[in-house]
């Protein structure tokens, strides 16, 4: 009888890759980087273990968003107070805080839940061309093949 190969978290043998977000679409970029999280890009996947590799963005700050993205998508805050609804759009966003518009994107694409929050925490998101994460011997992946 054959059956179905299940990952155990011990086994899960994890790689860093950088992506550079240079003129990269934001929801092509935060598919590729959601999948490559998720483990889906490797014959291991198992749905319910972590099984996923670690992430490094640079250059967020000039992810492109098409169309008229950067003055119509609009993201809402809530500060708990009457009234509070706080709005910005994803131009804005983008130029304050980019690092947070790329980790809100990523984020709604992965699982809700405590195998999510996990599989987040492996994302790096920088703004600029610099990382901090040299001494992990990221590997250089070209996201313009994956999409």
């Amino acid at each position: 009888m054959r059956t179905t190969y299940m990952a155990k978290p011990g086994e899960v043998d994890r790689k860093w890759y950088v992506i550079d977000a240079t003129d990269v679409p934001l929801g092509r970029l935060a598919s590729t980087v959601a999948s490559i999280l998720r483990g889906k890009n490797k014959p291991t996947f198992t749905p319910n273990v972590d099984t996923g590799d670690n992430v490094i963005i640079i250059n967020a700050s000039k992810v492109a968003l098409t169309g008229r993205k950067d003055k119509r998508k609009i993201y809402y805050h809530h500060s708990r107070f009457i009234g509070g609804l706080k709005q910005r759009t994803a131009g804005e966003l983008r130029d304050d805080k980019p690092e947070k518009l790329i980790e809100t994107s990523v984020k709604g694409m992965l699982p809700h839940g405590t195998l999510g929050h996990e599989i987040f925490l492996k994302l790096h998101v920088y703004a600029g061309p610099e990382h901090e994460n040299q001494a992990q011997k990221p590997e250089k992946l070209d996201i313009t093949n994956l999409i």
